[in-house]
């Protein structure tokens, strides 16, 4: 069982990056999936969480609302973020979640950091 995540980087404030979190060893289609980050000195937060099943009802930490957009393709076992209009404190290690019942499943993160 793996998550890998991808896309993190260097941005500007303002600016704009999509992460991919890829599933391995099992498949997404049934699992809550969720982003959270951490922020050095700080807890991990949840980011955005997008339920299973059709429609798949999304949720979203009110700092990034209207601003990061999450979305699932179950066909390539693949959850996505899609961050807009970048600033500064959203700098954080991004880590992929998903969660079913007992089973409950971390990546490794991928850095973003928001600076001029």
């Amino acid at each position: 069982v793996q998550l890998v995540e991808s896309g993190g980087g260097l941005v500007q404030p303002g600016g704009s990056l999509k992460l991919s979190c890829a599933a391995s060893g099992f498949t997404i289609s049934s699992f809550v999936m969720s982003w959270y980050r951490q922020a050095p000195g700080k807890e991990r937060e949840l980011v955005a969480r997008i339920r299973s099943g059709t429609g798949g009802i999304t949720n979203y930490a009110d700092s990034v609302k209207g601003r990061f957009t999450i979305s699932r393709d179950n066909a390539k076992n693949t959850v996505y973020l899609q961050m807009n209009s970048l600033k500064p404190e959203d700098t954080a290690v991004y880590y992929c979640n998903a969660r079913l019942l007992g089973a409950n499943y971390w990546g490794q993160g991928t850095q973003v950091t928001v600076s001029s």
